[in-house]
C-alpha cells in the first residue's frame, strides 16, 4: 500500500476505533508485579455459550457470600480485582479466572484461599463507566471487536469506590498487551 493511503486507511481505523470506544477512557502504563490472595474457579471457563458469565458470576456470588474479602490478611487497600489469565489463545479459548485482592509479598496463603501473582507488565487501560454490571460486559464486548495488541498474559478489572453506585459506577480494566 503507498505510504499516503496507508496513513489514511490507519486514520480511518484509529477514528473507528475511538467512536466504538467512545465513552471509555484510555491509556497505556507500566504495571508493578500484584500479589493478590481471593478465590479461582475450579476449572477453566471460556466465552462460548456465554459460559463465562456463569462461572465467573457464580464465583463473584461465593465471594460476596461467604465474605472474602474480609478473610484476606494484609491487603493493601480495599480494592477487588477480578483477573482473566493462564489463556490458552485469544478471548474466544479458554482461561481461568480469579477475584481477590491485592496483599503484601510473602503474606501467608489462608486455608480455603488462593494466591495470585500478575508480573510486571504493560497494559492498556480502560475505563468503563455507566450502569454495573452493563457497563463492564459491554466494554469487553467492544474490545473484543478492536485490534487492540493484546498479550493475554493477565487481563483485570479493578472494583474501587467508584464501582459502588451501580447506577454509575466507574471500573478500569487492564488489557495486557505488546510493547
Amino acid at each position: 500500500m503507498p505510504p499516503n493511503l496507508e496513513k489514511v486507511k490507519k486514520l480511518k481505523d484509529t477514528n473507528y476505533l475511538m467512536d466504538k470506544l467512545k465513552h471509555l477512557i484510555t491509556m497505556k502504563i507500566e504495571m508493578e508485579e500484584i500479589n493478590l490472595i481471593g478465590i479461582a474457579l475450579k476449572a477453566k471457563t471460556s466465552n462460548i455459550n456465554e459460559q463465562a458469565m456463569i462461572d465467573c458470576g457464580n464465583l463473584w456470588q461465593r465471594f460476596i457470600k461467604e465474605n472474602i474479602a474480609s478473610q484476606i490478611p494484609n491487603k493493601l487497600d480495599e480494592d477487588i480485582l477480578a483477573v482473566y489469565h493462564n489463556y490458552e489463545g485469544d478471548y474466544t479459548k479458554p482461561y481461568a479466572y480469579f477475584i481477590g485482592c491485592k496483599v503484601k509479598k510473602g503474606t501467608i496463603i489462608p486455608i480455603k484461599l488462593d494466591s495470585l501473582n500478575i508480573p510486571a507488565h504493560t497494559y492498556q487501560k480502560i475505563t468503563a463507566k455507566g450502569q454495573m454490571p452493563d457497563c463492564v460486559a459491554n466494554a469487553w464486548r467492544e474490545i473484543w471487536n478492536t485490534n487492540t495488541p493484546r498479550a493475554y498474559h493477565a487481563d483485570f478489572e479493578v472494583y474501587d469506590r467508584r464501582s459502588a453506585d451501580w447506577a454509575n459506577a466507574e471500573v478500569d480494566i487492564y488489557l495486557s498487551v505488546t510493547s
